[in-house]
């Protein structure tokens, strides 16, 4: 009798590295496209926090805040037609005795912009540009408060923004 010796191969047969490698372009894709969807995520989300509409929306608010907040509630202007421009005054420093500086709020070309000033004479020291894409811009006056209703545009978003303050000093 002849006896057969068993032979034992080691390694893979074709079909289970192609089984393998099958699973391991499952598995590689599957992350690639969860880390190009986060990626996108990330992009969108990153110019909704950062997007001209919205940096804008918070400087013109705050600028309109801060400086209606120290202006004087004793005199208050506004365009009485259409509400398209404010006019506040305010002390130039601590030491001033009597209301000496204004701020003017108006719409120019699609920027909220503000005019600062002197009173005696008046003339316009500087003028500072808040905010761009404005589309429609209204300001209103209550009492001793004042309104923006500020809309923002810039094609692909819209973003409208209301502030109100009191003029706090005397």
């Amino acid at each position: 009798m002849l006896k057969h010796k068993s032979i034992t191969r080691s390694g893979f047969t074709i079909m289970e590295l192609v089984v393998a490698t099958v699973i391991s372009l499952i598995v590689i894709l599957c992350v690639g496209i969860v880390l190009a969807g986060s990626h996108n995520d990330w992009n969108k989300m990153y110019s909704r926090v950062y997007d001209d509409i919205v940096t804008g929306s918070y400087n013109a608010r705050s600028a309109f805040d801060s400086t209606i907040r120290m202006a004087s509630r004793g005199k208050l202007i506004l365009d009485e037609d259409d509400g398209s421009w404010l006019e506040v005054y305010y002390y130039n420093d601590s030491s001033s005795t009597s209301v000496d500086r204004y701020a003017r709020f108006y719409e120019s070309d699609g920027d909220l912009n503000i005019d600062y000033g002197t009173l005696n004479p008046k003339a316009t020291l500087s003028t500072s540009t808040v905010c761009s894409n404005v589309s429609d811009c209204v300001f209103k006056a209550t009492g001793r408060s004042a309104q923006m209703i500020l809309t923002l545009d810039d094609g692909t978003r819209t973003a409208c923004v209301v502030s109100s303050a009191v003029l706090n000093n005397e």
